[in-house]
């Protein structure tokens, strides 16, 4: 029987409880046909007990499980960073770094960059255009009006949701037709079947002609749902993330809420995988390191 599948806090503390048991499933998650070299490629490996490296005989690099990896150069435990990715993995409204921070005894700031790390390789970048019945509407997230700030700065999110598929939430610089209309048509295949969103007249201008023709509108003033209908099953996917927003992280910026939505999406997206946790520390070991300066670099502003 597989540890890591259906994982859970008691099988975690079992299986994960030192660096030695969690270096051994990073090598046999990197490496599942034995340890090879990643600047050659050679499997004449000799191991260094005592630095738990790894030394090639072909062309003498030296190298660990971490290396090249998201826990480059970490000086947090392995044990902690594993019990960090199953709280992402198992929060359904996400974790805060205050939390984190909390349950693993760190600073905030080893926590804040703990969970954008962990969260950059929650990003997926094999996405396959959704099908079938499609649903899209936008929202707005942040950007309360205060009296002593009378203009509220929010940020668009436009909803695509498949219906019995998968989501996605993208961070938009507008709701104009010609914004949505991109995304739509970055997202949506031409295999998909109907289009759903409420009567906003974004939708008609962002369509093309072909999928004008699948497209099905509900008028939210009436009712909520016409038979089958409706846009309830994204704006579901909306009031999970603002409850995560509200609830959770109580405060996003704009350059990081890409990274956010990546994190909702994967999440949902793999609800019923048996697997998510060991699935994202596999996409861990096979993401670049994310420097915390980086993170912190003043976004730049756009081109006038």
């Amino acid at each position: 029987m597989d540890p890591l599948k259906n994982m859970d806090l008691m099988k975690l503390m079992k299986e994960c409880d030192t660096q030695d048991e969690c270096r051994l499933i990073l090598e046999e998650l990197r490496w599942p046909d034995g340890v090879k070299c990643p600047s050659c490629g050679s499997k004449k490996i000799s191991r260094i007990h005592k630095r738990s490296q790894f030394d090639c005989d072909s062309c003498r690099y030296q190298f660990s499980v971490t290396s090249g990896t998201i826990f480059h150069d970490t000086h947090l435990p392995l044990p902690k960073w594993f019990a960090a990715v199953y709280l992402m993995c198992e929060s359904k409204k996400g974790m805060s770094a205050l939390q984190l921070k909390r349950t693993l005894h760190t600073g905030y700031q080893t926590a804040w960059y703990l969970c954008h790390r962990i969260r950059a390789a929650m990003q997926e970048t094999d996405k396959k255009p959704l099908g079938g019945t499609v649903e899209v509407d936008e929202t707005y997230v942040g950007g309360k009006k205060r009296r002593w700030r009378p203009k509220s700065v929010k940020k668009v999110v436009i909803g695509i949701r498949q219906r019995n598929g998968d989501l996605r939430l993208i961070h938009a610089e507008d709701a104009k037709s010609a914004t949505v209309r991109e995304i739509i048509n970055a997202n949506v295949g031409a295999h998909v079947e109907v289009i759903m969103t409420d009567e906003s007249q974004i939708y008609p201008w962002a369509l093309n002609k072909i999928q004008r023709e699948k497209h099905k509108t509900i008028n939210h003033t009436r009712e909520y749902a016409h038979g089958d209908i409706h846009t309830n099953t994204v704006e579901s996917a909306f009031s999970l993330l603002k409850r995560g927003i509200v609830g959770t992280w109580h405060k996003v910026d704009a350059k990081h809420l890409p990274a956010y939505l990546d994190e909702m999406c994967f999440r949902f997206n793999n609800r019923k995988n048996p697997y998510l946790f060991r699935d994202t520390l596999t996409k861990m070991i096979q993401t670049p390191n994310l420097e915390f300066k980086e993170l912190v670099a003043e976004q730049a502003e756009p081109a006038a």
